[in-house]
């Protein structure tokens, strides 16, 4: 959520980062409503004054005996105009918060001003694309074969976009989750395990809500989220905490299946692991001072990117315009993985900054030594990887010509096998 103070004092300002995000938003009677809000609070301050000092003087003229009832009468009007100010404050302080939660983080200085992801800017591009003998089958195709993955009983027991993965295909998942989780630790991520559902004030928190509730799978009672990603209740942590200075940057990398209900998406990735309702995911994520969190994002997409270079599999990183930005975020790196069937990079990680967008909304402070008063941590996340699209990238990257599917080098020691025949 962004500061109210920072969009009344700089409206040209956002109205353009938003028309650069495609938002086309008219801030003049927000503004409005925040000039009367600060012009009450002031009014109401000076009547609170007035009542103090009153009291005193009703104390004094008391010990003397003297006539205090018009300053009592005074002071139940002045009782009476606060009241009635308390009251057109709260709604307005009502409305400028429900106004402000609908309104996206501004775009980082160094993002590409662009309408959606045909604008995206390509940063670099790792690895050897692959040339095939054969013509190379799409992963559900492979996994049919291998008896390794079975919608059809997927969809029996629950419905569309759900998967059962079978024999070597749930190990070759849970190898996945255990290597990046491995290798994330390795780096100095701390691992958390979290519940797998939120309360709404957590989805409050990282930007889900309000907006996005048509998004989120909600059990009724007792009201809870099942979770979209990881970094929901990993950020949620430190919610309504005031972090040391020495405690940061805090680094987290989590393993959670996650829950979206893809609404807005038929006809999308029908067949296949791209686009599920349930999937596996491990992530990464940072509480960082402000003036470190750029760096910072550099160095979580290279964790991420690692684990693609670990194994061997090539990717391509864009830098996201302004116009294909998530609703929370400030800057944005898509990871792509190449899909040999699909002829194309497809996404495997989404890498944020949101600066003090969630911060502000979860109310997650640090106080820097020897300095009085606290300030906004910045929130990193990135995902390390998506589980289920690395395992449809290694078997369409790995495939071989007898239908079989090599194991790379990396994960053979958590497989035990070097080859899915």
């Amino acid at each position: 959520m962004l500061d109210a103070r920072f969009v009344s004092d700089n409206v040209d300002k956002i109205e353009k980062a938003l028309k650069d995000r495609g938002y086309d938003l008219d801030l003049t009677n927000f503004r409005a409503k925040e000039q009367e809000r600060l012009q009450l609070l002031r009014e109401v301050e000076e009547l609170r004054g007035r009542r103090n000092s009153v009291s005193e003087e009703i104390a004094r003229l008391k010990r003397e005996r003297a006539n205090i009832q018009p300053l009592i009468e005074e002071m139940r009007a002045v009782g009476e105009k606060i009241k009635k100010i308390e009251e057109e404050l709260t709604k307005l302080e009502k409305d400028t918060q429900d106004f402000l939660l609908n309104i996206p983080n501004i775009p980082h200085y160094s993002v590409p001003i662009g309408k959606d992801d045909s604008e995206n800017i390509e940063i670099r591009r790792w690895g050897s694309i692959r040339e095939f003998d054969f013509t190379p089958l799409n992963h559900w195709d492979i996994g049919e074969i291998l008896d390794i993955i079975d919608f059809d009983r997927a969809g029996k027991i629950t419905g569309s976009r759900f998967t059962v993965m079978k024999g070597l295909g749930a190990t070759l998942e849970r190898a996945l989750i255990n290597f990046m989780l491995d290798l994330n630790t390795s780096k100095g991520y701390k691992e958390i395990l979290p519940p797998f559902m939120v309360n709404a004030d957590s989805m409050f928190g990282t930007g889900q809500l309000p907006k996005f509730e048509v998004e989120l799978f909600k059990i009724i009672d007792p009201e809870y989220y099942l979770i979209p990603t990881a970094e929901v209740p990993v950020t949620n942590l430190h919610k309504n905490e005031i972090l040391r200075e020495e405690q940061l940057p805090i680094y987290y990398t989590s393993y959670t299946p996650c829950f979206r209900r893809e609404a807005g998406s038929y006809g999308k990735d029908v067949r296949g692991l791209i686009r599920q309702h349930q999937f596996n995911k491990v992530e990464l994520v940072k509480f960082v001072k402000p003036e470190e969190s750029y760096d910072e994002l550099e160095r979580l997409t290279q964790d991420a990117e690692d684990i693609l270079k670990s194994l061997d599999l090539p990717y391509r990183t864009v830098a996201l315009c302004s116009g294909d930005l998530g609703f929370a975020s400030a800057k944005t790196y898509d990871i792509e993985v190449w899909l040999p069937a699909q002829q194309r990079y497809r996404e495997i990680s989404s890498c944020s900054n949101f600066e003090d967008f969630q911060a502000r909304r979860a109310n997650i402070r640090f106080k820097r030594a020897g300095k009085k008063g606290t300030e906004l941590v910045h929130t990193l996340n990135g995902s390390a990887l998506a589980v289920g699209r690395t395992l449809v990238a290694i078997l369409e990257n790995y495939q071989q010509k007898d239908g079989s599917v090599l194991i790379p080098d990396a994960l053979q020691p958590y497989m035990k096998i070097d080859i899915i025949r």
